[in-house]
C-alpha cells in the first residue's frame, strides 16, 4: 500500500512532534527503498523512523539489512549527530521535506511517496547530492548537481478544499467518483467511502446531481478528511486481495478487517510485513530461480519416462503379434497378410536405401525381411528391453533432480528465516544513561557524553543519593540511586565504575581515584565570575575519596522481566545479576569491533536469546576507547 496525502498530513504532524529535539544517532540499510532512523534524546527514549519509497512511519521494529542501500553511506555521512529540525509536507501532496540540522550545516531529505517513489538528500539550497534513482521527463529532471524541482501540482489542495470548490461538479460532463478522484487527489479507498456514506452513486455524472447532492459530498469529504488529518481515527487493517490500514472508517466493512490502537500502529505492523514479504523474496530469488527450473527438469524427466514407456509397450505388441502370424500360417514379414497385421499395432514394413525397416511410433527398427518370424520377434524384444532400461536411466536421473530441488527447497526455507526483525522494546528510564546494579541492588546511572551528564544531574539527583566523580578530566558523574547509608561495597563498585567509564580507560591510566559527596555540595551553577562548561558542576565541602587499582568491567546479559538488556559495570554486579559475562579491560579492539568478539561469545552460551539483541546495544554498553575480553562464563542468574 501507498500513503494518501492527508494521511502523510497526519504522519508529518506526529512524527514532528515525536522527534522534536531528537537528533540522528544511525542509520540502517533495509533494502534499496527503504531506510531506518534510529533517533536519540538525552532524556527521553529512542525513537526509530522509517522513510521508504512507500511512505514514512515510526516503527517498534528494526529489521535486519536484506540488500544494498545506495544512499546509506552518503546519510551516514552527512546526517549523523545532526538534529531534526523540522518535518513539513508540500501542501497535500504525498512528498515531504526532513530538515536536519546541526556542526553549521542542514541537509534536507526529500520522500516522494507516489509511482515508484525516490528518496533525495539536498543540502540547505536544496541542491541534490545523492538520490535513489534519477529522472528526466517532460516537465521535471531530477539528478546529483541538479535543484529539487517538485511534480507540478494538480487539481486542488484536500486539506484546504472549500464549498465553492466543489461547484465545477455542476458543470463536469465526469462521473462524480472520478472527477473527485482526480481533482482532490484522493485514492479510490476514500472515494468509494465517501458516496457510500453519502448515499450517492460514484458514477453519477457530475452536470446531473443536485445542489443538495453536491453539498452532501462535500461534507462528507470534508468531515473524513478532517477526521484523518486532526487524529480522529477509528483505524482497522482490512487483509483482502492486499493488506492495508485506513485510518477512519470508510462504509461498511467485512469480516476481514482488525481494529488497531493507532494508525501509525497499524502502519508499522502492514510496511513491516510488506518489507518482510519483499525481504524473503529477495532473499530467496535466486533460489527460486533454480527451484522453478528443477521442477521444470522433473517435468519433463516425467514425460519422458511416459513416452519411452508407450514405446517400449508398443515395441513389445508388435513383437507378440509375429507369434499371432505364425499361429496364423504367415511365414515372412513381406506376406501381405503381415502388413494387414502390423497396421492393426500401428506399424508398418518400408524400404529405405534398400534396408528394411519397421516402423513403430516413429521409431525404425532395423530387420532382415528374410529371416524367419521369430528371428524379427527377438530383436523387437531386444529393442522393447533396451527402452525399458532407458527408463531406469532416467528415473535415476530424476530421482538425483528430487534430491537436488529438496536441498534447495531447505535451503530458500533457511534464507525466508534469515529475514529477521527485532521488536524494538521499551527501555527503562535509566538505559539512555549508563547504568549497572550494585551486588547491593542498588541502581547507579552515569552520564555518556556532556549532555547526559548535565542530564544525570539536573533531573535524577534526588536528596538520597551519593554523587560520584572521578578525580581526573573527562571524567562522567555516577549517582547511587535512593540509599542514604550505602553499602562500602556499593561504594567501591560506582567509584570503580566512575574511574572505568572515564579517559582513565581509552588512555589505560591506572591508579586513578574516584570520590563521592552528598547532593547538597553539588551547585549546579559556577560561582560569581567563572564559567562552568555544559555537564559541569562545582563539588563543595569534603570529597570521599577511593582509590581505584585495577581497571576491569564486565559486559553482561542481565534479565529484565520477560526481556534481556545488555549492562556494562564492575564484574562482581554483573556476574552476580547476569546469565552471562565477559571481563574486559583497556587495549585491543575498537568498541565496534570489542561488542562484535562480545556478542560472538555470548551466542555460543545463549544463541536463542542473544540472537535477538542487536549490536548496537552491546556498542552502547561499552566504555570508550579500545577493550580486550579477558574472560567469559555463565553469571549467577543463569
Amino acid at each position: 500500500m501507498t500513503l494518501a496525502g492527508i494521511e502523510l498530513r497526519y504522519l508529518v504532524n506526529q512524527i514532528s512532534e515525536a522527534t522534536q529535539d531528537y537528533y540522528v544517532s544511525n542509520i540502517y540499510g533495509v533494502t534499496k527503498d527503504s531506510i531506518l532512523f534510529k533517533l536519540h534524546h538525552t532524556e527521553k527514549p529512542d525513537i526509530y523512523m522509517m522513510i521508504s519509497t512507500s511512505g514514512v512511519w515510526l516503527t517498534s521494529v528494526k529489521i535486519e539489512q536484506m540488500e544494498p542501500n545506495r544512499l546509506l553511506k552518503r546519510l551516514r555521512s552527512d546526517l549523523l549527530r545532526l538534529k531534526v529540525k523540522k518535518i513539513e509536507q508540500i501542501a497535500s501532496e504525498r512528498i515531504a521535506y526532513f530538515t536536519f540540522e546541526g556542526f553549521d550545516k542542514e541537509f534536507v531529505i526529500v520522500g516522494e511517496f507516489f509511482g515508484d517513489g525516490n528518496i533525495l538528500l539536498c543540502n540547505n539550497e536544496m541542491k541534490i547530492l545523492a538520490l535513489q534513482h534519477s529522472i528526466d521527463v517532460r516537465h521535471r529532471k531530477l539528478g546529483v548537481g541538479l535543484v529539487y524541482t517538485p511534480p507540478p501540482l494538480n487539481g486542488l489542495d484536500v486539506i484546504d478544499v472549500t464549498e465553492s470548490d466543489f461547484e465545477e461538479l455542476k458543470t463536469t460532463d465526469l462521473s462524480a467518483g472520478k472527477w473527485l478522484g482526480r481533482t482532490l487527489g484522493l485514492p479510490k479507498k476514500y472515494v468509494e467511502g465517501i458516496f457510500e456514506i453519502a448515499s450517492i452513486d460514484s458514477k453519477t455524472m457530475g452536470n446531473v446531481l443536485t445542489s443538495d447532492q453536491i453539498k452532501k459530498i462535500y461534507d462528507t469529504t470534508k468531515n473524513i478528511v478532517t477526521n484523518v488529518v486532526t487524529g480522529k481515527h477509528e483505524p482497522v487493517i482490512i487483509r483482502n486481495e492486499k493488506t492495508e490500514i485506513i485510518p477512519v472508517r470508510l462504509g461498511k466493512l467485512d469480516d476481514n478487517c482488525t481494529p488497531v490502537n493507532s494508525f501509525i500502529e497499524g502502519l508499522d505492523t502492514v510496511f513491516t510485513e510488506n518489507l518482510v514479504e519483499i525481504g524473503k523474496s529477495i532473499q530467496t530469488g535466486g533460489s527460486d530461480k533454480k527451484i522453478k527450473e528443477l521442477e521444470n527438469q522433473i517435468a519433463e524427466q516425467e514425460k519422458a519416462i511416459e513416452t519411452v514407456k508407450e514405446k517400449s509397450n508398443h515395441i513389445t505388441n508388435v513383437a507378440n503379434s509375429l507369434f499371432e502370424m505364425i499361429s496364423k500360417g504367415i511365414i515372412s514379414i513381406e506376406d501381405s497378410r503381415a502388413n494387414e497385421i502390423l497396421s492393426i499395432h500401428n506399424s508398418k514394413l518400408v524400404k529405405e536405401k534398400g534396408i528394411t525397416l519397421i516402423i513403430i511410433d516413429d521409431e525404425k527398427i532395423k530387420i532382415n525381411a528374410q529371416s524367419a518370424l521369430q528371428s524379427i520377434a527377438s530383436i523387437l524384444f531386444n529393442e522393447a528391453k533396451r527402452k525399458s532400461g532407458a527408463i531406469k536411466s532416467i528415473e535415476q536421473i530424476k530421482i538425483n533432480t528430487q534430491k537436488k530441488l529438496v536441498k534447495l527447497q531447505n535451503k530458500a526455507e533457511t534464507e525466508k528465516e534469515s529475514v529477521t526483525f527485532a521488536e524494538i522494546r521499551k527501555k527503562n528510564w535509566y538505559e539512555r544513561y549508563r547504568w549497572f546494579f550494585t551486588s547491593d541492588g542498588i541502581l547507579a546511572i552515569g552520564g555518556r557524553d556532556a549532555p547526559s551528564n548535565s542530564a544525570v544531574v539536573r533531573k535524577h539527583l534526588g536528596k538520597n543519593d551519593k554523587i560520584f566523580h572521578g578525580d581526573i578530566f573527562g571524567s562522567p558523574f555516577f549517582i547511587l540511586k535512593d540509599t542514604e547509608n550505602p553499602p562500602p561495597a556499593s561504594l567501591n563498585e560506582v567509584a570503580h565504575a566512575t574511574v572505568c567509564f572515564s579517559r582513565a580507560w581509552r588512555e589505560g591510566m591506572y591508579g586513578v581515584s574516584a570520590f563521592w559527596v552528598n547532593p547538597e555540595q553539588v551547585k549546579k551553577s559556577a560561582p560569581s565570575g567563572q564559567f562552568l562548561p555544559k555537564g559541569s558542576f562545582t563539588i563543595e565541602g569534603q570529597r570521599n575519596f577511593v582509590k581505584i587499582s585495577t581497571l576491569k568491567l564486565a559486559v553482561g546479559l542481565m534479565p529484565q522481566g520477560d526481556d534481556f538488556v545488555v549492562t556494562c559495570g564492575p564484574p562482581e554486579p554483573i556476574k552476580k545479576n547476569s546469565i552471562c559475562y565477559a571481563i574486559i579491560e583497556p587495549h585491543g579492539l575498537e568498541m565496534v569491533d570489542a561488542a562484535k568478539k562480545v556478542r560472538l561469545e555470548f551466542l555460543k552460551l545463549e544463541e536463542d536469546i542473544v540472537k535477538k539483541i542487536n549490536i548496537d546495544d552491546f556498542v552502547r554498553a561499552l566504555p570508550a576507547g579500545a577493550s580486550q575480553i579477558t574472560e567469559v562464563g555463565l553469571g549467577d542468574a543463569s
